[in-house]
């Protein structure tokens, strides 16, 4: 069993619900599991449809310095512009904030604790978590698995 099975099946058990709890939820782009895994790596699958964490500091992305815009890699929204991507010493890209109208979020009780989980609003991919010890202006650092990104550079 894996550590995230076994933390899944101990919350279920004390009932303190997982973070894909609830309805299926609806999204402007939507794709059968099937689709999703033949356009997907197993990793990207595992982080984007399954909400895992990618290991920190494997992802080129976090080095990535041009200016441009990071977009989502299950449909290509621009969600997060480099002007506002930071070096938070975490090993995942790092944002203070999103472009509007490009995240959704949703608490995440998968840890024992209630953390803020951030997805592409328009087809649901699991992009990372929010935390409330991000630079100015706004104090967050959205820490975003680098597999659920492609870079796009300006010009």
């Amino acid at each position: 069993m894996t550590r995230r099975g076994f933390l899944a099946t101990t919350a279920a058990a004390l009932g303190l619900g997982a973070s894909q709890g609830g309805a299926a939820e609806s999204f402007e782009v939507s794709r059968s599991e099937a689709e999703w895994r033949a356009m997907l790596s197993d990793l990207e699958y595992r982080v984007m449809r399954e909400e895992a964490t990618e290991r920190a500091y494997t992802s080129p992305l976090n080095d990535e310095n041009r200016a441009g815009r990071f977009l989502c890699k299950g449909c290509e929204l621009p969600l997060y512009a480099s002007e506002t991507k930071f070096d938070s010493g975490t090993g995942w890209p790092s944002f203070y904030e999103a472009l509007p109208n490009a995240v959704e979020t949703k608490p995440d009780r998968s840890l024992f604790m209630v953390r803020t989980e951030c997805h592409c609003r328009r087809c649901g991919s699991h992009l990372g978590h929010i935390f409330d010890d991000g630079p100015p202006p706004t104090g967050k650092r959205h820490c975003i698995n680098g597999v659920s990104l492609t870079f796009r550079a300006a010009g």
